[in-house]
């Protein structure tokens, strides 16, 4: 199993917000996934909270440091989304670091 950087990112939409955080989000997710240490992630709407989104992010980082040093800060995709993504949210993003135990995969 790689030792991947894995965690979350939980966002709470204001509901008037909704439409232009989807479209920012999946905006930048397209442009990040053709980082160097991108590896995967999964973008979902919560089916009981139609405001509640999650992330799911795997990267080739060291750290959650080096993530946020090397990924959220100089880079052009994200620059425009990072300076309105407060406005569209209800509370701050909350970031959760996960520690990889196992993986299974159908065959």
């Amino acid at each position: 199993m790689a030792k991947d950087l894995v965690f979350y990112v939980e966002f709470d939409v204001k509901p008037e917000s909704v439409d232009k955080f989807v479209k920012g989000a999946t905006g930048v997710l397209e442009a990040m996934s053709k980082e160097d240490t991108f590896v995967s992630t999964y973008f979902h709407r919560d089916a009981n909270n139609p405001n509640k989104f999650t992330l799911y992010e795997r990267w080739n980082e060291p750290s959650m440091d080096d993530f946020m040093k090397n990924q959220l800060q100089g880079k052009s995709y994200r620059d425009e989304y990072e300076a309105y993504l407060p406005d569209l949210l209800a509370s701050p993003r909350k970031f959760t670091v996960l520690d990889p135990i196992d993986e299974w995969e159908s065959k």
